[in-house]
């Protein structure tokens, strides 16, 4: 039976634009193709939206505007986090919690989050909750390498990693974006973002 929801294979370069200022950020190339469903959630709407109906073969050159990807920098989710939370058997992880370090964290209403750790004082980690690529307008460059009907067995296994059991970004490498927690963003790819970009 086939289904509504779309098997879609792309390669791509990601560049990212900040004040006018264009940097690659991630790459899925043709031989390790960033792969998704259509329809679940798996990447940004305004990313499903601009790749859906692009054929096999078909390239693509697009900008997604910041507010319409991850939104503007919010200074106000720079926090100051006591050391004491990041203590293992009464010492401080210094192994752990660096300079630039993804740290998994948990909010109050137990919202898995991600954030990365911009300093480190006597008794404070301060930590930049914001999405890597917040405040940057995304350009994609690439490639459809697929889109056809998805499988019940590839929906099947989709939702199963959404469910918790795997990354749930869709991709089989999730590089850095998965390091900064599932769905926020793959660095290599949620960017995929699992990015990455793409969440």
């Amino acid at each position: 039976m086939e289904t509504d929801n779309k098997y879609i294979a792309v390669a791509y370069k990601l560049y990212a634009i900040e004040s006018g200022k264009k940097e690659l950020e991630e790459e899925a190339p043709a031989d390790t193709p960033f792969q998704f469903i259509t329809g679940l959630g798996m990447v940004l709407e305004s990313f499903e939206a601009a790749i859906a109906n692009l054929a096999a073969g078909e390239k693509f050159d697009f900008v997604i505007p910041a507010k319409d990807a991850h939104g503007e920098r919010d200074e106000d989710h720079v926090v100051s986090l006591s050391k004491e939370i990041f203590y293992i058997n009464g010492k401080f992880d210094e192994e752990h919690v660096k300079m630039g370090a993804i740290l998994p964290l948990m909010t109050a209403e137990g919202e898995r989050i991600s954030g990365k750790v911009t300093a480190i004082s006597a008794d404070k980690v301060t930590v930049d909750l914001n999405h890597p690529y917040a405040g940057c307008d995304l350009n994609f460059v690439g490639k459809v390498l697929e889109n056809r009907p998805a499988t019940n067995e590839e929906l099947a296994e989709a939702a199963r990693l959404m469910s918790g059991e795997g990354c749930g970004c869709g991709c089989d490498h999730c590089g850095g974006g998965c390091d900064a927690g599932c769905g926020s963003g793959c660095d290599e790819h949620d960017h995929h973002g699992c990015g990455g970009c793409c969440h």
